[in-house]
C-alpha cells in the first residue's frame, strides 16, 4: 500500500475516477487506449513496443504540439495486474530515467483511486520537477484520462481540470461559494467581474457581468447542489443586460447551457485538490458539441489562468483569517 506522503524528494498525485479498476487499468496498459490520453493536452504518442510485465519495456515517442519529439523508454520494475505499477520514467538510450513512479489502483465501490508517487534523488530535484510539470501542463494527462474514461463508459464528452491548493478545504470552498471572493479570481486575466445579484444556495441563482477591454458580457448561474465543503454544481448561461439568455457573443456555436461540477478533496490538513468538470447541459447540435470538444485547450488555458489567480489570492486570505500563522 502507499507509504506516508511526507518525503521531500517525492511528488504525490491522487485521483478518483468514476470507472471500475479493470477499466482504468486497461486504459493504462493497452496500446490503443493509452494513445488516446497519455501526455499533456496537445501531445500525441506513437508506441513502438509495449511489454507490460515485470522487467518489460514501453518504447514510445511523445510528439509535442510544437513539433518536437521526445523519445521514452519506460522500464517496468514491478507489475501486479489490476493493482500496482512501478516504473522508471523519462529515460532513453541517451539519458537516464528522471524519476521512479509507483502507482496503486484501488477499488472504491466501483470507482478507482489512482495513487501515484514520483521519487526523485532529492528535494531540490523534486521541486524542479514539480515546477517543470506545472509549466508543461503535465498534470493535464490525468485530466485527459478522466475525459477518456467517461467517453468510453457513457459516450459523454466532458472537460476536466484539477489543481491542488495550499489551503484548508473549508477556506477553498468559501472562495468558490462567496461572491466577494470568487469575483476576485474567476475572471480571465485583464477582466473584472461584478455580481449584480447573488443567492448562492441550492435552488438559488446569480447574475453577473464581466468586463474586459471596454466590452461587457453578462452571465447567470443556477445552483443545483451545494454540499459544504465538498461539492458545488451549477448551470451557466450567457445573458444580455436584462438577463435574457443569449449565445456567447464571440462564439455563436458555443452550447447554450453548461453544467459545472466543482469537487473538493482534502490532500492533507492544509492542502485541497479541486476538480472542475464541465459538460454540455441538455440538447445540443452536432456543431455545438464539436465546438465544445475542439475548445478544450482553450478551456484549460482559461481555467488555468483563473487557478493561477486563485493561488496568488489564497495566501493573503490565509493571513487574514489566521491560518497563515
Amino acid at each position: 500500500m502507499p507509504a506516508t506522503k511526507n518525503k521531500p524528494n517525492e511528488i504525490y498525485i491522487t485521483r478518483v475516477y468514476d470507472a471500475p479498476v479493470k477499466m482504468v487499468w486497461d486504459a493504462w496498459v493497452e496500446e490503443k487506449q493509452v494513445a488516446q490520453w497519455w501526455g499533456p493536452r496537445g501531445f500525441t504518442i506513437t508506441t513502438h513496443s509495449k511489454d507490460i510485465r515485470t522487467g518489460g519495456m514501453w518504447h514510445y515517442t511523445m510528439h509535442g504540439p510544437d513539433g518536437v519529439d521526445y523519445v521514452n523508454k519506460t522500464k517496468y520494475l514491478e507489475v501486479i495486474e489490476g493493482s500496482k505499477l512501478v516504473y522508471d520514467h523519462g529515460g532513453n538510450d541517451e539519458q537516464k530515467p528522471l524519476f521512479r513512479v509507483t502507482v496503486f489502483f484501488k477499488d472504491l465501490n466501483g470507482k478507482t483511486e489512482l495513487d501515484m508517487t514520483m521519487a526523485l534523488p532529492d528535494a531540490e530535484a523534486a521541486e524542479n520537477t514539480r515546477q517543470f510539470i506545472k509549466k508543461a501542463k503535465g498534470n493535464s494527462t490525468w485530466d485527459r484520462l478522466a475525459e477518456y474514461l467517461e467517453m468510453a463508459k457513457s459516450k459523454k464528452d466532458i472537460f476536466v481540470i484539477n489543481r491542488s491548493f495550499k489551503a484548508p478545504i473549508g477556506l477553498v470552498f468559501d472562495v468558490w461559494a462567496d461572491p466577494k471572493h470568487s469575483a476576485q479570481w474567476t475572471p480571465p486575466t485583464g477582466a473584472t467581474m461584478k455580481y449584480i445579484r447573488a443567492d448562492v444556495k441550492e435552488g438559488g441563482s446569480a447574475f453577473y457581468s464581466m468586463t474586459m477591454g471596454g466590452n461587457t458580457m453578462y452571465g447567470r448561474a443556477q445552483y443545483l447542489k451545494i454540499e459544504n465543503p465538498h461539492r458545488i454544481v451549477y448551470l451557466q448561461q450567457f445573458c444580455d443586460a436584462n438577463e435574457k439568455v443569449v449565445r456567447h457573443p464571440m462564439a455563436p456555436t458555443w452550447p447554450e447551457t453548461m453544467r459545472t461540477t466543482v469537487l473538493l478533496a482534502e490532500e492533507g490538513p492544509d492542502q485541497t485538490r479541486v476538480t472542475v468538470i464541465w459538460e454540455i447541459e441538455g440538447q445540443a447540435t452536432v456543431e455545438e458539441r464539436d465546438t465544445f470538444h475542439k475548445a478544450k485547450d482553450g478551456m484549460a488555458q482559461g481555467w488555468g489562468g483563473s487557478f493561477d489567480k486563485l493561488e496568488d489570492y489564497l495566501p493573503n486570505l490565509l493571513q487574514e483569517v489566521g491560518h497563515g500563522r
